[in-house]
């Protein structure tokens, strides 16, 4: 996952720009990046690093527009390069700078096109400069008079030529703000408004909490296959461009990507997660009636929704058992196993008095390498805690995602080819309760009933696009392992593009 930010404004829009990328930080943390236009100029910075880290006074003074866009990113396939870091930009045609969240699934196909027939070099493993150059090719066939027809015309063929899921953002230098969403909307993306005396602004995003910090009226989510374009005098232009178009989004936005305040394709994500807690309960209920929890508690932040529900419905205490350090990142995306297993030591401290002589109830949103539970279930031990036991908001993760999260390849998943059982003694719990897959449905659909499909494939090997194959997956494996990652990211160490501002024109 990634966070995607646009904005067209009446004044200087860095500051802006900026302020959401802080609220969209939780989507990325590896890499920042912000692009604005001025009057036939763009400014770029980027680098790796946490966005307060990579934006400093002399950068933002610099980067002059009233038209931006930003990134913030954590690596999937690609490398953790300073160098595959966003906004991606081409000089022709036009000149387009672009933002991407996601991933094309044919990429490499999508390469050798681009290099054969299109005359094209993709310069970095990304495949947002791929999405960026198959874009800028399509716009090329439009001819110098670029009008909303034709940027949409441009968007239908990228559709026809790209797969799997994504939402971009771009600049077109002279023309405006343009951003589209995969024809089955697997990656979010929303934007609003705000009227000002000089006319109205525009804010495209990732999730509507950085409309709402930014003082934005949410107008609702970009459907599947639908593109924007916001001209330069701030005129708004939608049409749906894909042929064939399905809502089915990403539940693992509900369970764990997304920030509790957004709303997500009309759910309000919070309730979503009370809503899993809930069905959580019923089933402890159903299938484990006599059961002895003295106590829940959550492995924070994602989890505390949930884990109060849940609690409220079993009827047994909640408490906060754990405190976190803020100022470490997610260690689900961190690179290395043996980095992961340090950081939840340095991440997490057990408060003795909420375990010692309990039967504790832990509540997490997902188990993903298992690294993170396990620790944590020993923390719990060492606490004087008399059982443990592990609810997960999220049913088992058995299989790769190949939309744009970065989970782990199949054989570095804990759940795959394993019982429950099987995951539960190698996790060290004394009892282990997933959350059904059809309740985790329920849970999204009972706050928006309009949404009736997901992409659940980390679930179910499902993947909706229909072009996953094994082959596919044996591919995948060899880029995302950590020694592929590890190795990828030694090769582009000493890689350093972007020390400051460019100018390009």
């Amino acid at each position: 996952m990634c966070g995607i930010l646009g904005l067209m404004a009446n004044s200087m829009v860095n500051q802006a720009v900026y302020d959401a990328l802080t609220v969209q930080q939780h989507r990325g943390q590896d890499a920042a990046g912000m692009m604005t236009w001025d009057e036939g100029r763009f400014l770029l910075r980027k680098s790796n690093g946490l966005v307060r880290d990579v934006f400093h006074t002399r950068h933002m003074t610099r980067l002059k527009g009233h038209l931006g866009i930003g990134h913030v990113r954590y690596p999937t396939a690609g490398s953790a390069s300073e160098a595959e870091s966003q906004p991606f930009y081409v000089n022709s045609p036009y000149g387009i700078a672009l933002v991407h969240n996601g991933n094309l699934t044919n990429s490499d196909q999508l390469v050798e096109e681009l290099f054969n027939a299109d005359l094209r070099h993709i310069n970095t493993s990304s495949d947002s400069e791929v999405l960026l150059n198959v874009f800028a090719h399509e716009l090329g066939k439009q001819g110098h008079h670029l009008g909303a027809e034709d940027i949409f015309d441009a968007v239908r063929r990228v559709h026809r030529r790209c797969r799997g899921g994504y939402a971009a953002v771009s600049i077109i230098n002279g023309k405006g703000l343009v951003a589209f969403r995969d024809p089955y909307g697997i990656r979010p993306v929303v934007f609003g408004k705000r009227d000002t005396a000089e006319g109205p602004e525009y804010m495209i995003a990732s999730e509507s909490v950085a409309l709402d910090v930014a003082g934005f009226e949410m107008i609702r989510d970009l459907a599947p296959g639908e593109a924007l374009y916001i001209d330069l005098d701030r005129n708004l232009h939608t049409q749906r461009c894909a042929e064939q178009t399905r809502l089915a989004p990403c539940i693992f936005e509900y369970v764990y990507l997304s920030r509790p305040d957004s709303i997500l394709d009309g759910a309000n994500v919070y309730a979503t997660r009370m809503r899993m807690g809930q069905k959580l309960a019923e089933k402890v209920h159903r299938d484990w009636p006599d059961n002895d929890i003295d106590v829940v508690i959550p492995i924070p932040d994602t989890s505390r929704t949930a884990a109060l529900e849940m609690a409220l419905h079993l009827d047994v205490p909640y408490r906060e058992g754990f405190m976190k350090n803020r100022y470490i990142g997610r260690t689900f995306i961190m690179p290395g196993q043996t980095q992961r297993k340090k950081s939840v030591r340095q991440k997490l401290n057990a408060i003795d008095i909420e375990f010692n002589g309990k039967n504790v109830l832990l509540v997490d949103d997902s188990i993903v390498r298992g690294t993170t539970c396990n620790e944590i279930i020993q923390m719990a031990r060492e606490a004087g805690a008399k059982n443990v036991y592990f609810a997960s908001a999220a049913p088992a993760v058995r299989y790769p995602n190949v939309y744009g999260i970065d989970m782990p390849v199949a054989m570095e998943l804990i759940a795959y080819d394993r019982s429950v059982d099987e995951v539960c003694q190698l996790i060290g719990a004394d009892r282990l309760i997933y959350q059904d897959l059809d309740d985790l449905k329920a849970a999204v659909s009972e706050v928006n009933p309009a949404l009736t499909e997901f992409d659940c494939s980390v679930f179910d090997g499902r993947y909706i696009t229909g072009d996953i194959d094994p082959d596919y997956l044996a591919r995948l494996e060899l880029a995302r392992s950590d020694d592929a990652k590890q190795q990828s990211s030694g090769e582009h160490a000493l890689v350093d593009l972007h020390n400051d501002v460019e100018e390009v024109e």
